[in-house]
């Protein structure tokens, strides 16, 4: 039976892990705690970088002989498999550890066995252990292994009443300095970054990571079906991030640096660019999580796809009664076909209201 102090151990392994949000790419992000045999902090770590060491092993270094005897409490099941970095799980047995507390268990292929590797080495192993926290924390890695593609969060700004520009399109600014310093922290957190040719001709977006110390730049792509919309000094292709313009098989796109040129085929219906197409590319480059920036025929096109797997919505205190909505048509018809989602958090950010919300479905999954 789990104790205050396991649920408390947990509780900061998991708050360690967020801190890799942005810069582990394509490994998950992973916080490990040590307590020594009398239940006393000995070492903490999380994972860095990929290619560093994993949180495990962070944590046993700093614990030292204090680990022998004691219980480390992992976020992710210790794994199994020499990579870049040995097995946890043996690091974890030769450091002594008594005990080890998961969260949730790997479910890759070549890593999952480390619980097994512990009880065989005489370990006592405990699993779930604030598992639905922990998976929330790394849902855009357990996503990219679960379904084989990127996860996707989509972002918004709009009025109280929805809009995203004025009838005239003017659109700066609808929601705080707050909110906006709230959405680079997003970006930190994405590996890549994704607008559709509406934004890139409107706004001719930067797309880079301000303000967040030691960020890694996400990859900063645009849809841009026909090759229109980014020209040649758009501020999307310079050196301050990676960049890909996603353009169909036939555009003309010899304005374009050919290295940036990504070609897609056409959706099977409607305007655009495959949305399946574009997330199969991007998790081949190693993305596994997508900050859907907009706009609102793009995000349209990724709900009509199934591919939403977060909404943020920055709702300022502003009405306008005209403009283009946050969400262009998603094929949904009728209202029995609406997408249902579940709010997760509702918070203050300056004087603008920031919610969170999953859909239903993936909810009840959990």
């Amino acid at each position: 039976m789990d104790t205050a102090a396991d649920t408390t151990a947990m509780r900061r392994a998991i708050s360690l892990a967020a801190r890799g949000l942005g810069s582990t790419s394509p490994n998950p992000v992973v916080g490990c705690v040590v307590l020594d045999a009398e239940g006393r902090p000995a070492g903490e770590g999380y994972h860095r970088r990929a290619g560093g060491p994993h949180a495990e092993i962070q944590a046993l270094r700093a614990a030292g002989d204090r680990a022998r005897g004691g219980t480390a409490y992992v976020t992710l099941e210790p794994c199994n498999h020499t990579g870049r970095t040995g097995p946890c799980a043996r690091a974890l047995v030769e450091a002594g550890i008594g005990r080890v507390v998961y969260a949730v268990a790997d479910p890759t292929p070549q890593a999952t066995g480390g619980a097994d590797t512990l009880r065989a080495a005489g370990v006592t192993v405990g699993r779930g252990l604030l598992a639905a926290e922990a998976e929330a924390g790394n849902a855009a890695w357990l996503t990219s292994v679960r379904l084989g593609r990127p996860y996707v969060l989509w972002k918004y700004a709009a009025t109280l009443d929805g809009r995203i520009a004025a009838a005239d399109g003017t659109s700066r600014w609808i929601t705080s300095p707050e909110s906006r310093a709230d959405v680079h922290r997003l970006r930190a957190e994405a590996d890549a970054v994704v607008v559709g040719s509406g934004t890139a001709r409107t706004d001719d977006p930067h797309l880079a990571v301000r303000g967040v110390e030691g960020a890694v730049q996400p990859l900063r792509v645009v849809v841009d079906t026909g090759a229109t919309a980014v020209r040649p000094g758009a501020r999307v292709l310079d050196d301050a991030a990676p960049t890909l313009v996603a353009v169909a098989e036939d555009a003309d796109a010899r304005h374009l640096p050919e290295e940036a040129v990504l070609r897609l085929p056409r959706a099977a219906t409607g305007p655009g660019l495959a949305v399946p197409a574009l997330l199969d590319a991007l998790h081949a480059r190693g993305v596994r999580s997508v900050l859907l920036e907009g706009g609102p025929g793009l995000a349209g096109a990724f709900v009509a796809a199934g591919t939403v797997d977060k909404v943020v919505g920055y709702l300022a205190p502003v009405l306008l009664g005209a403009g283009p909505a946050a969400l262009a048509d998603a094929g949904i018809p009728t209202i029995s076909e609406a997408l249902r989602l579940d709010v997760t958090e509702a918070v203050r950010i300056g004087p603008d209201l920031r919610v969170t919300a999953v859909p239903a479905t993936a909810r009840k999954e959990d």
